[in-house]
C-alpha cells in the first residue's frame, strides 16, 4: 500500500474547505489550484505573466517538499479568466516547460476565488524512481 502525504500551504482556508497543497501517493504528486497570493495579497496585479509566473514558482516550491522536480510533471492544467490573454499565460508555462512539454489543458472560466486572480494552475507529477 502506498503511503499518502499531504502538504499545506499553512493557508487558514485549507482546513475550511478541506483541502491540501498537494498530496503525494507513491510516484504521483497532485498539486492544488494555484493563484498568485502571497501572504493573502495578489502577486502581479491585472498582469497575466506575472500571475502565471509567480503560480509556477509556488508549484515549484511545493513539487520540491513532495521530493519532485518540474521534469517530473506530466499534466497541467490552467483556468484563465481571460482567454484573450492567453500567449502571455503561454509565455510563462513556455519557460518552465518548453523542454519538459508536459500535456496540458487551458480554458477560460467565468471567475475564480477573487476577482483580481486571473490564473489558476494544477499540475500532476510523476516520480519514476520513487
Amino acid at each position: 500500500m502506498n503511503k499518502r502525504t499531504n502538504f499545506a500551504s499553512g493557508a487558514p482556508w485549507e482546513s475550511i474547505v478541506g483541502y491540501s497543497r498537494a498530496v503525494r501517493i507513491g510516484h504521483v504528486v497532485e498539486v492544488t489550484g494555484t493563484v498568485a497570493s502571497c501572504e493573502g495579497k495578489v502577486v502581479g496585479e491585472n498582469n497575466m505573466y506575472e500571475q502565471a509566473r509567480y503560480a509556477l514558482e509556488k508549484i515549484g516550491t511545493v513539487l520540491a517538499e513532495a521530493g519532485a522536480t518540474y521534469a517530473d510533471v506530466v499534466r497541467t492544467r490552467m483556468f484563465v479568466t481571460d482567454i484573450s490573454l492567453w500567449e502571455e499565460a503561454g509565455r510563462a508555462h513556455g519557460e518552465v516547460f518548453s523542454q519538459i512539454r508536459p500535456c496540458t489543458t487551458m480554458v477560460e472560466v467565468s471567475a475564480l476565488i477573487a476577482p483580481e486572480y486571473m490564473i489558476e494552475i494544477e499540475a500532476t507529477a510523476y516520480i519514476p524512481d520513487a
